[in-house]
Parts: structure tokens; sequence; C-alpha cells
């Protein structure tokens, strides 16, 4: 089965083809980093308007990387949510279209369940049980998966996600958005141990997580050693050392009480790399192993969703008629296994 994905959940337009026999047969993502950064942030209706103006484009750019027509598919999929709602809409509507158009079937992905499954587009492949570790923009939670679908929320965040609260820290200190990637690069210029900053949530059992208040920690610390660029440095390693510590305790304790022998790491946090070397140390200490997608494929992308929705339109779970669904808020483990149904709110 060859399925076209569609991501634009948030601010980066993301298209691939993925077939359940060959893999991943093209993908490509367009970045609206550029344009919101004059912001420092995202504008939610100026992400909307371009998903409109770049998804076509990509959708004949990724079809021609294939080697295929738009008659060659057998399935479309977007993501349904969580997101922003207008950026989702555009998805949403395009892959409806599409699919009366050409007569196929198509299904809304729950874009957490796509990061989830994102490893399984590489070689060395999790298998079924696992724990993950979801750490993308605005979700920071903890799974245990015993298959597609059946997920049992382990912990998750009580306010700001890890992410939110890199981007949060970055503007603090001053540095361009997007705030992660140029906080890790600062960080790895900081000295250790100048800094030690509080590891929220670890003090206590349970495998929920909060950053405001480590986000607070940073500001004060900020404005009180108003200093040099090595001084910020310093600041920007302690809390990403924080942030690291306290998501490698929650994951030991999560292969601990489950005892599966597999991690999965997800989202565009997952791509830092102090975090990936923690954790490769916490799984060897529990004898356990790690499993990442590739780092282009850790951010938003539209071939983690052609993945996911591919398993559900292989197991003959599709929407029905022309209407479809855009979700802000969507919990994981109101999902369940393909073909059994899940409620939804039709669009038509």
């Amino acid at each position: 089965m060859r399925v076209l994905g569609i991501e634009t959940s948030c601010d980066e337009t993301g298209v691939a083809v993925y077939c359940t026999k060959r893999g991943l047969l093209a993908h490509a993502l367009f970045s609206q980093v550029a344009m919101h950064a004059a912001y420092g942030g995202v504008v939610p209706e100026l992400a909307s308007r371009d998903h409109v103006r770049k998804l076509l484009p990509l959708i004949r750019q990724v079809l021609d990387e294939a080697g295929m027509r738009p008659a060659d598919l057998d399935g479309i999929a977007y993501t349904r949510g969580p997101g922003l709602v207008g950026a989702l809409l555009v998805g949403g509507s395009v892959a409806s279209g599409l699919g009366y158009a050409l007569g196929l079937p198509v299904i809304g992905v729950h874009h957490m369940e796509a990061h989830l499954l994102a490893p399984m587009l590489e070689e060395a492949q999790p298998e079924f049980p696992f724990v993950a570790l979801l750490v993308s923009g605005g979700h920071t939670m903890l799974v245990q998966v015993a298959g597609i679908g059946r997920y049992r929320l382990l912990g998750q965040s009580l306010d700001d996600a890890a992410g939110e609260a890199f981007d949060k820290t970055a503007k603090l200190l001053q540095l361009p958005y997007p705030g992660g990637p140029a906080l890790e690069k600062l960080a790895a210029e900081g000295n250790p141990g100048r800094y030690r900053f509080p590891r929220p949530m670890t003090d206590r059992p349970g495998l929920d997580f909060s950053f405001s208040g480590l986000k607070t920690f940073t500001r004060n610390m900020v404005q009180a050693e108003r200093g040099d660029s090595r001084t910020r440095a310093d600041i920007a390693r302690a809390f990403q050392d924080a942030v690291v510590d306290t998501l490698a305790i929650k994951c030991r304790r999560a292969l601990e009480q489950t005892g599966v022998g597999g991690l999965v790491v997800s989202g565009g946090v997952g791509a830092n790399r102090a975090l990936r070397a923690r954790l490769q140390e916490v799984a060897a200490e529990q004898g356990a192993r790690v499993y990442y997608p590739r780092l282009e494929l850790c951010t938003d992308n539209g071939a983690m969703v052609a993945l996911a929705g591919a398993l559900r339109l292989q197991a003959g779970e599709r929407q029905e008629g022309n209407g479809f669904d855009a979700v802000a808020r969507w919990p994981l483990d109101s999902l369940r296994p393909p073909g059994e149904p899940t409620p939804s709110r039709r669009v038509s």
C-alpha cells in the first residue's frame, strides 16, 4: 500500500510517500522558521496561509521524487490533531479533496501517535511492548505501548512541556528563534559546574513532569547574574542539564516500573544530543535499548504521518464520507487499535 502523508499541524509543511512493502519512498519538508522568527514564535494565521501556498507544490515534488502519479496512490493520510486548528484544516481539506477526486481512502492521524511510530521508519525498529518518551514542542509524555492504538499514559507535563521551556529560556537568554537548537549550541560552550538548577518533580514518586518552575528559576538567575556571554553559556548549560536529568530520571523509573526492554524517543527535543547521550546511559543501566527516528524525522514531518496512516488504512480503518476532522486537543490514550472506531467530529 502506497500512502501519501500530509503534516500541517503547526509551522512545518511536510509531505511524504510511504509504501508498506518498500518503506519511505520520498519526503519533503518546508519550515516556516524564517517567517515566524521576526515575531519570536509561531503566528497561527501566518502558518495557515503558508501551508496553503506550499502544500500542493510539495505534493507534486514528492510524487515526482517517488516516480509516481496521483493515480498510483492507494490512500492518503493527514494530521487530524492535536495542533493549530487553522493549520490542520489546510491539510485535512487538501487530503479529503484529493481522496474524493482520486477515489482513495483517507484517514486522519493523531500527531503524537505519528511521532511515537516514527522510529519504525528506520532499519532498527522497536518491538512491542516498549515505553515512549514523546518530547515535541507542546508535549512531554511517557507512554507504555503494547501495540498500535494500545497506549497507557504513564506521565505527562502538568504545565510547560520541555520544548516550551527550551524556547522560553532561549528568549530569556536573547537567543534567536527557534530557541531549542540555539540554546543547545550555547550550552555546549558552558561550564557544567558553575550553576546547578533544580530537577523538578524528581524528589517525589510518579512520572509526571513540570517545567514552569524551572523556567522561573532560570529567569530569576538571568536577572540576578547579568553578565557576559560566558555567564549566559553557563546558565544555558545548567538549564539543559536540569531538563536532561529530569527526563532521564523519569525514563529510568518508567523502564523499571514496566519491565520492558525498549525506549522510543521522538519529537523535536529528541534531537538534542545531550539528551540522546544521557538516555543511552539510562537504557544500558536497565538492560534496555533506545530507538530514535533519524534527526530529520524528529521534528514534524510527513513521513511519520504517512507511516501511521498506512498502518491504520491497511487494517481497514478510514474516515467516512467526504468530511474531515481538525482537533486542537486530542488525548493520545483515547485512541483505539486499528479497525476499532474512534469518536470524531465532522467538518463537512
